[in-house]
């Protein structure tokens, strides 16, 4: 179930790092975790992949994202938060979904860091040239 669930998300991830209002990045990150789950085969494919290095181990790391990419997640995000909240009848759920929308916004504004295009791209050439001189075990 998780190798299933891990392509589909890894899918899913490659459309968004092409069309431009899908995020790849949190879809990459649910790969990891169910990849790691799965298989050390299927896991170690994945890490070796520079899908892995750019997304996934940049915000493991916190190298920071840009404000665009900030931006377009959490634009998406919140246009799925505001479907829940006038759809939604409890006005339990509703308080509940307002308040992780405001956690969020707090979360992306202060705990990670914005980074402009130029850093992206320096912080990207790093971890692809690390992913090259990293050996990788054998399976």
């Amino acid at each position: 179930m998780f190798v299933v669930l891990g392509f589909l998300s890894f899918g899913i991830g490659v459309a968004g790092v092409v069309l431009p209002v899908l995020p790849g990045g949190p879809f990459f990150l649910f790969a990891a975790y169910c990849f790691a789950r799965s298989s050390e085969r299927v896991d170690n494919w994945f890490k070796r992949t520079s899908f892995y290095m750019i997304y996934v181990v940049r915000l493991k790391e916190n190298k920071g994202m840009t404000r665009k990419e900030k931006i377009r997640i959490n634009l998406i995000a919140d246009a799925f938060i505001l479907f829940s909240v006038l759809y939604v009848d409890i006005l339990f759920v509703r308080l509940l979904m307002i308040a992780l929308c405001v956690i969020k916004h707090y979360y992306f504004i202060r705990k990670i860091p914005t980074v402009t295009p130029e850093q992206y791209e320096t912080i990207k050439s790093e971890l692809i040239q690390r992913q090259k001189t990293t050996p990788t075990s054998s399976t």
